[in-house]
């Protein structure tokens, strides 16, 4: 079983960056792939991006838009999201999961079993 800790998050402004990191809690947090979720103010949570244990695929939100991304260190048991140019928008929880079965990054929430706390991203205009 794995614990996921998020932070990096904050209140900064529109077409700032920001770099989230969720830190996993022992080594099969390496092998299992990671994604980052978001939950905007009165809507579902959705897939903004995840990564295979590699690193070698990654799978991201059609809301991205390329100013995301998601990358990991293993050795320091960490996946990241730098996400640039905010937007209002953009404005979440951000969570990290962890999915232990998969080979490939899903989108589907039931996929992830481990979840972090989250972290709040909060983008003013």
């Amino acid at each position: 079983q794995a614990q996921l800790a998020e932070s990096g998050g904050g209140l900064v402004h529109a077409g700032d960056s920001l770099r989230l990191s969720c830190a996993g809690s022992n080594d099969d947090f390496n092998s299992y792939v990671v994604a980052w979720f978001r939950q905007c103010p009165g809507k579902e949570r959705e897939i903004v991006a995840a990564i295979t244990w590699n690193g070698d695929t990654t799978l991201y939100g059609d809301f991205v838009e390329g100013r995301f991304k998601i990358s990991r260190h293993n050795a320091a048991l960490t996946v990241f999201l730098q996400m640039e140019r905010l937007r209002p928008e953009d404005t979440a929880v951000y969570y990290c999961a962890a999915d232990p079965h998969s080979i490939s990054p899903k989108s589907a929430i039931d996929k992830y079993l481990y979840w972090g706390q989250g972290t709040q991203v909060t983008v003013s205009s």
